[in-house]
């Protein structure tokens, strides 16, 4: 943990005087958070339009997510950086696209989009381990393996109950093979967040950040007259 003057950045020190100041979100954020949503209202009419209800009801799903971060922030009193969100986000739409085919015909595909969605997880845990204090290591790894192995088993359990039913799913299970990389790639993700999660992620931890007009004002403060 960092000292109360030191940043989670090497190189940079918060001073006395300055406090924590609410990074803005700028257009190129807001529109490629809109660009997400706008590519998720795609998937869902592409969905509609082929009858697949795996595609509709993650996009419907996915779009929700993405509120997420604003509901967070009034919640608990937290600021995410723009790429966080756009990164967050990204993740919502990269699987939703997926289920429109990549899923079956991109090799990588699955492993890019279990990866994204481990760090999230990971990300998730180890903000709120060091908040209270806690090491993060040995609860992001099991959040994320045990999440991984829940997940693994929900959509075997989805796929073959409709199959059974004769309707399409809307998770689909690949086989044993697939299941175990998908393991590998989460624990990958995890591993992520352990190797950078204190760099990236202390904006999660600092004290909740004082509105930006109290830091100016603090400033001008001390500035001789």
């Amino acid at each position: 943990m960092t000292g109360p003057n030191e940043s989670y950045f090497p190189g940079r020190s918060l001073g006395s005087h300055s406090k924590r100041v609410t990074e803005p979100r700028t257009t190129v954020t807001r529109e490629a958070e809109r660009g997400i949503r706008y590519g998720l209202l795609a998937v869902l009419v592409v969905g509609l339009r082929r009858r697949d209800p795996g595609a509709v009801v993650n996009a419907v799903v996915a779009l929700a997510v993405t509120y997420l971060p604003g509901v967070v922030e009034r919640r608990y009193d937290v600021e995410f950086r723009p790429w966080q969100r756009v990164y967050a986000q990204g993740a919502m739409l990269t699987h939703a696209l997926g289920m429109l085919g990549p899923y079956d015909d991109v090799w990588w595909w699955d492993h890019v989009t279990h990866t994204h969605s481990a760090t999230l997880v990971g990300g998730l845990v180890h903000a709120v381990a060091r908040r209270n204090d806690r090491d993060p290591r040995p609860r992001v790894l099991a959040a994320v393996v045990g999440g991984g192995v829940l997940w693994e088993l929900v959509e075997y359990v989805v796929h073959h109950t409709a199959d059974r039913l004769g309707i399409e799913p809307v998770l689909v299970s690949y086989g044993k093979v697939d299941t175990a990389l998908d393991l590998v790639f989460n624990a990958l993700g995890a591993l992520v967040v352990l190797a950078w999660g204190d760099r990236l992620l202390g904006n999660f931890v600092d004290a909740p950040s004082e509105p930006s007009t109290r830091a100016v004002s603090d400033v001008d403060q001390d500035r001789p007259t």
